[in-house]
């Protein structure tokens, strides 16, 4: 029997908290393992798993208006369109169409037709002779939702083909449609937070998120040591929600040393923070084996 795929997803309410050095650096530790960076929007952890690109695919996340040779020059388009996106001689501006349709709907020639837009890149890549997928997303484009769901989707496809049991997803911050997407079926998230006023807030909007989905998660604790109030006030949100805390990671200036040299924080380092990197990977990894065998039972 095929053992079942574990996917840990590594997110965090608000940005800046650490949350892809922590990500990328697990990555590094895992003997074997699928690497999927899900913030499509600033995908940032190409910067520090050095890699070689594979094959790029485009994503078509959205149909944009196209005006044909059977325009008559009527105005009608320009009068219903309210994002005013279709300009003189009647071409289509694509930055500003949100693909509504109304324009195609409402002319009396139909000379408008909706037709597939590329709005981003998906990448597979290999990173440590390894799969490593992340994603170019387009300027001021969306679906980016749709984005992940389909990174994630690939990921899946190369575990089952080629045996991989364990994918980390690195999330993108918040808790809107990207995240949503990066943690639906997840084995376990592990949410990356800070000792600071908005990461206090926005800690608690994803642990709410979390549960909303009925996912296990745990949480890591990043400049732990930066506000002793603020990380008490961090457990006693984690203890209100039966949240456990498995990493307490001190500041260290390596975090941003090892991002200028292109690398993760624990090949770069040998330091407090890489060593409690490591220790929450191997309790990660103790996390996962028995969600493995709790769905094998089930």
């Amino acid at each position: 029997m095929k053992p079942l795929i574990q996917q840990l997803a590594i997110v965090s309410g608000k940005g800046g908290t650490g949350k892809t050095s922590i990500a990328a650096s697990l990555a590094k530790l895992a003997k074997k393992r699928i690497a999927v960076d899900c913030d499509v929007d600033a995908s940032n952890m190409p910067i520090i798993l050095p890699h070689t690109i594979i094959e790029e695919i485009p994503f078509f996340g959205e149909k944009k208006a196209f005006i044909t040779e059977q325009c008559r020059g009527c105005g009608d388009c320009v009068i219903y369109c309210r994002f005013n996106a279709i300009k003189d001689f009647y071409t289509v501006e694509p930055m500003l169409c949100e693909g509504c349709a109304v324009c195609a709907m409402m002319c009396p020639h139909e000379a408008i037709n909706m037709v597939d837009h590329q709005s981003g890149t998906l990448v597979v890549a290999q990173a440590d002779s390894q799969p490593f997928l992340f994603a170019k997303m387009g300027i001021g484009e969306g679906n980016s939702g749709k984005l992940v769901t389909e990174l994630r989707q690939k990921a899946k496809s190369i575990a089952d083909e080629q045996d991989y049991d364990v994918i980390i997803i690195d999330g993108p911050p918040g808790i809107g449609c990207p995240v949503i997407a990066s943690i639906t079926g997840t084995s376990h998230v592990l949410i990356v937070t800070e000792p600071t006023i908005a990461g206090i807030h926005d800690l608690e909007r994803i642990i709410q998120l979390t549960q909303h989905f009925r996912i296990q998660a745990s949480v890591c604790i990043n400049k732990c040591d930066i506000s002793e109030q603020n990380t008490t006030l961090i457990t006693d949100i984690c203890n209100k929600y039966h949240i456990p805390i498995i990493g307490l990671i001190p500041y260290d200036k390596d975090f941003v040393k090892a991002q200028i040299a292109g690398k993760t924080v624990v090949e770069y380092s040998s330091g407090t923070a890489a060593k409690e990197i490591i220790k929450l990977w191997d309790t990660m990894q103790s996390i996962l084996h028995a969600a493995l065998i709790q769905n094998q039972n089930d």
